[in-house]
């Protein structure tokens, strides 16, 4: 992976089964083909790695100056309202030189909202 000032950390819950995780690398490749200038990590709340501690820890060794966090969740949820805002916070401590952007849960944004319900549309309609 290209050393970049700029990283991007696509953050999910993370599962047992490790099938759950294919969409999110999926994600991530075509982040990472869309934005090769930038380092793309994957990270997990629960039960997978790596966690956001340990994907901050690669992109800050890999020279990022910049971080983006995206929840990869629908909702806000205890997990985004509670956990997520106390790691940052963490991670800022740890991380003093990092700058930090926590953007909002994907299902939040009107157009994956619109997708999903296009999606749904035309498969119903079949």
């Amino acid at each position: 992976m290209n050393s970049s000032s700029q990283a991007i950390i696509l953050f999910a819950h993370g599962a047992r089964d490790p099938e759950w995780a294919v969409p999110f690398g999926i994600v991530k490749q075509q982040v990472q083909a869309a934005r090769p200038e930038a380092q793309v990590e994957l990270a997990f709340q629960d039960f997978m790695t790596p966690t956001l501690e340990a994907a901050v820890e690669r992109a800050a060794a890999q020279g990022a100056r910049r971080v983006t966090v995206v929840p990869l969740f629908m909702a806000q949820g205890g997990h985004l309202k509670q956990d997520l805002p106390r790691m940052v916070a963490k991670l800022r401590e740890q991380h003093p030189l990092l700058e930090f952007r926590v953007m909002s849960a994907i299902g939040e944004a009107p157009e994956i909202l619109q997708a999903i319900s296009d999606w749904v549309s035309r498969g119903a309609a079949a």
